[in-house]
């Protein structure tokens, strides 16, 4: 035989021995961690590969399409849209999605991410379309709620669950953002007046209360004078008036003359004769007291004099 047929017998059979291995693990898959394999036989759908180890029939069978079961995010390019009050502006929005049924999102629509866009872009026309510019501007939580519960009914059939829905930016034409900054211009300064206004008003009235509160003090502080002078004048009359009623009471307890009587009235008179009164009534006793006093003096000094004893 042949050296180079003996040879080429023993090759084909390693050949196809090789082969075999390679066709083998080359069907041999991995479905890694948030991963789906949708898998087709014969053209047709078969089976969906979870996480784990998957062996596919050669040449039977084949992936059709890996799927991503993460949540996902699409930043959509801004939109034209016009509000109730025909108001051109721009809104480009942010999805966040992910994949529930990978069948579904396989089969189910041809181009998935585009068929999402145009299915946000008219949704957020619709919205927009019955609200004014003021709402527009005011009410992106309204306009979000709405466009994910609408987007998510609407992509529930291509296998994909709408988690979240925001206005990223909205852009109004270039002469209403001008007149919305004069306005927002005038309110600030609205404010600051008011504020001013407030803040002098506020003044005036801690000013007020100052001087109402001061001359409530004084009044009080004139008060309480007035009284511990009417108290001191009261207690000094109250003192004047024990001391004359001790007076009275040691005069009748010492048994006084009439003479001593007249005489204390008298030193009385001559007190009260040295104040300020312009008139003066004397009374009798004292009057008969004063011509006592006269003639015992003329008996002592006959000639006018003082007499001299020692003659």
């Amino acid at each position: 035989m042949h050296p180079f047929a003996a040879l080429g017998t023993f090759l084909v059979p390693v050949v196809l021995i090789v082969l075999v291995i390679l066709i083998l693990a080359a069907n041999i898959k991995v479905v890694q961690q948030s991963k789906a394999y949708v898998v087709e036989r014969l053209g047709a759908f078969h089976s969906v590969w979870g996480v784990g180890i998957h062996f596919k029939l050669p040449f039977l069978e084949k992936v059709a399409k890996v799927v991503s079961l993460k949540e996902q995010v699409v930043d959509f390019a801004p939109q034209p849209v016009i509000t109730k009050d025909n108001v051109t502006m721009q809104i480009d929005t942010v999805i966040y999605f992910q994949i529930t049924d990978p069948k579904l999102y396989t089969y189910g629509v041809e181009h998935p991410m585009s068929a999402i866009e145009n299915l946000t872009a008219t949704t957020l026309r619709n919205i927009i379309g019955e609200l004014e510019l003021d709402q527009t501007l005011t009410s992106r939580d309204i306009i979000n709620s709405k466009m994910r519960a609408l987007l998510d009914e609407a992509t529930d059939p291509w296998g994909i669950k709408v988690g979240r829905v925001e206005l990223k930016n909205i852009i109004p034409p270039r002469e209403i953002q001008d007149a919305m900054e004069k306005q927002m211009k005038a309110e600030r300064e609205r404010r600051e007046s008011i504020l001013q206004a407030e803040g002098q008003k506020q003044s005036q009235i801690l000013v007020a209360e100052g001087e109402k509160q001061s001359l409530i003090l004084r009044a009080e502080a004139a008060k309480e004078a007035a009284i511990k002078k009417a108290e001191g004048e009261a207690e000094a009359i109250r003192k004047v008036q024990e001391a004359t009623a001790e007076a009275i009471k040691l005069l009748n307890e010492a048994n006084a003359s009439d003479a001593v009587v007249k005489l204390k009235a008298l030193e009385a008179f001559q007190a009260a004769a040295d104040g300020k009164a312009t008139k003066i009534i004397i009374p009798s006793e004292i009057q008969g007291l004063a011509g006592l006093c006269a003639s015992a003096k003329a008996l002592l000094e006959p000639d006018g004099r003082p007499t001299d004893t020692k003659k």
